[in-house]
């Protein structure tokens, strides 16, 4: 649950930053910073040089859970919210649980009750109330929000993937380990990638007002950093699809940021679609895992 509120903060966090960075930058500059922080935590250990050493040999599935994993989410939900609307980000979130049962399946070999069949249906069902997309005059703009839709999605792909991936690492290395080490192997590969497309990042950041420094740090050390090790630590208790599920709470919690900070309000129909999502995963919780 924390980690979901911390999650659900992402898109307010991209929209106080438009104007001030790109959204590339805006996507991989937090997670730079996080990096250099989680290794001076790591280089604090004893036995950094035999984690580098462990990490070395599984360059591969550090590698598959940076760039599938944490580059495509981050960039994909960036650029997506940055296009679209903060609230179709929180929205789309919820492709997260669909894609990671279907991986986990896949993956994991987890069993796919029919239980957790029909929480993840009723889930959907409390997204589609919860909030319709926006309907906007102009074709031109449509086409700009229909990108923006699939980018996000793709972001909740590759968001997914990160979460079913990251648990195979589990047995070697503790969350926080994994998280820098897929983060160490997305910034060597995205670094050239930014200065190439936005040359001019780096001095953007002087321009930046308050607000925005503190949207950049919210990024930097709540999305990127204390969010991502509460949930790794909640996936070496319980199975991804249940952990995926509770992704559910994420537009919870999104409108009433969008509500409290932004001012939006909530249609009868999104109460009740809220209300639904709530519903789906206190049952999830309650008949399938056994605490």
């Amino acid at each position: 649950m924390a980690a979901n509120l911390l999650w659900a903060g992402q898109g307010v966090a991209v929209k106080f930053l438009a104007g001030g960075l790109g959204p590339l930058a805006t996507a991989l500059l937090p997670l730079y910073s996080i990096t250099i922080l989680g290794l001076g935590i790591l280089a604090r250990q004893q036995d950094v040089v035999q984690k580098f050493r462990a990490a070395w040999k599984l360059r591969r599935e550090f590698f598959l859970a940076g760039t599938c994993g944490q580059l495509m989410a981050q960039v994909g939900m960036t650029l997506g919210v940055s296009w679209s609307t903060a609230s179709n980000g929180v929205i789309l979130s919820l492709l997260i649980p669909i894609f990671g049962a279907l991986i986990a399946v896949w993956l994991l070999r987890e069993r796919l009750s029919t239980l957790r069949i029909a929480t993840l249906l009723l889930g959907l069902a409390g997204v589609y109330l919860l909030s319709p997309f926006h309907v906007r005059t102009g074709s031109g703009t449509q086409t700009h929000q229909l990108a923006g839709n699939l980018l996000i999605a793709t972001g909740c792909l590759g968001s997914a993937f990160y979460n079913v991936y990251s648990k195979r690492l589990l047995d070697y290395f503790s969350g926080i380990e994994i998280l820098f080490f897929s983060y160490l192997s997305t910034t060597l590969f995205s670094l050239p990638v930014l200065f190439v497309f936005e040359p001019h990042c780096l001095g953007n950041l002087a321009q930046l007002t308050l607000v925005q420094w503190t949207a950049f740090g919210y990024l930097a050390v709540f999305l990127y950093g204390v969010s991502m090790v509460l949930f790794l630590k909640a996936l070496g208790t319980v199975d991804v699809v249940i952990a995926s599920v509770s992704l559910y709470l994420m537009p919870l919690f999104g409108v009433a940021l969008a509500f409290s900070i932004l001012g939006e309000r909530l249609a009868p129909r999104a109460i009740l679609g809220s209300a639904i999502i709530l519903v789906a995963t206190l049952i999830l919780f309650r008949f399938d895992y056994a605490f």
